[in-house]
C-alpha cells in the first residue's frame, strides 16, 4: 500500500513537469505588436518607369568638294626669304589671305596654312646676272586635315640695273671731260672723258645689283596645277 502510494506520487510529478514545458513548435511572438499578414508595399509609377534617355549630340556631317586645277591661291608669306641668304629646300610657310569658294560655299577659309620650300635662290652678280628667288608649295591644312597639293612655282627676279649702270658711266665720263677741259683744253677734255668713263665703269663693276627679299606679310600668288578634293561641313 505504501509502495503504491509512492508510484502514484511519482506519476503525478512527471505529468506536472511535462505540462509546464512550452511546445517547441509555438511561433515566436511578433515584437512589433502587430497581427495579421504584412502586405507588400506599393511601387510608385515614378520609380518603376525607365529613365528617359539623354538626347544625343548632333553628329556633324561632311561632304567632299573638288577644287579644280588652275584655282588661284592668294597667299600671305609668313617666312622671311631672300635671294642672297636663302638656300634651296629651305622651308617656307604662308597662309591664305583670301578664302577659296566653290558654288558659293567657302571650302578653304582665309588663314589656312600652306607649306613649301625654296626652289631657287641666286644672289646678284657684280657685272651681270640679276638676283632670283623662287619657291613652290606642296601641302595645305584646312578643317583640321592636311592635304598634298600641286602648285605652280612662284618666282621673282631683281630689277635690272643696266640703265643706272650706264648713267654712272656717263656721269663719270662727263665729269672727267669737264675737268680735262679746265686743265688742258680740248685734248685734256678727251683724256678726261676717257678717264672719267673708266672711273664710272669701275664703280659699276664694284657695285652688286639689287637682291630679292621677301618678309612676313608679303603678298604672293600661286595656283593649283592639279585638282584638290577637301572635306567640308555639309
Amino acid at each position: 500500500m505504501k509502495k503504491l502510494a509512492c508510484v502514484t506520487a511519482l506519476t503525478f510529478g512527471l505529468v506536472a513537469c511535462n505540462g509546464a514545458k512550452a511546445p517547441e513548435n509555438t511561433p515566436a511572438a511578433d515584437s512589433s505588436g502587430t497581427t495579421g499578414t504584412v502586405a507588400a508595399a506599393p511601387i510608385s509609377v515614378e520609380t518603376s518607369a525607365p529613365a528617359a534617355a539623354a538626347p544625343r549630340a548632333a553628329v556633324a556631317s561632311f561632304k567632299e568638294v573638288t577644287i579644280p586645277s588652275g584655282t588661284t591661291l592668294r597667299l600671305s608669306l609668313q617666312s622671311a626669304v631672300a635671294s642672297d641668304t636663302s638656300r634651296v629646300e629651305q622651308p617656307v610657310r604662308a597662309t591664305l589671305r583670301a578664302p577659296v569658294s566653290i558654288g558659293g560655299q567657302v571650302v578653304l577659309p582665309a588663314g589656312s596654312e600652306v607649306n613649301g620650300v625654296v626652289t631657287d635662290a641666286e644672289e646678284s652678280g657684280r657685272v651681270k646676272g640679276r638676283a632670283r628667288l623662287a619657291m613652290r608649295f606642296s601641302s595645305l591644312a584646312a578643317h583640321g586635315e592636311t592635304y598634298d597639293i600641286r602648285t605652280s612655282g612662284y618666282a621673282q627676279e631683281a630689277e635690272a640695273t643696266k640703265k643706272k649702270d650706264a648713267e654712272k658711266i656717263a656721269i663719270g665720263a662727263g665729269a672727267g671731260a669737264a675737268l680735262g677741259a679746265i686743265l688742258g683744253g680740248g685734248s685734256g677734255a678727251a683724256k678726261g672723258a676717257a678717264i672719267g668713263g673708266a672711273g664710272g665703269t669701275g664703280v659699276v663693276l664694284a657695285t652688286k645689283g639689287k637682291e630679292v627679299r621677301l618678309g612676313p606679310g608679303a603678298a604672293i600668288t600661286t595656283r593649283l596645277t592639279a585638282p584638290l578634293t577637301v572635306r567640308v561641313r555639309s
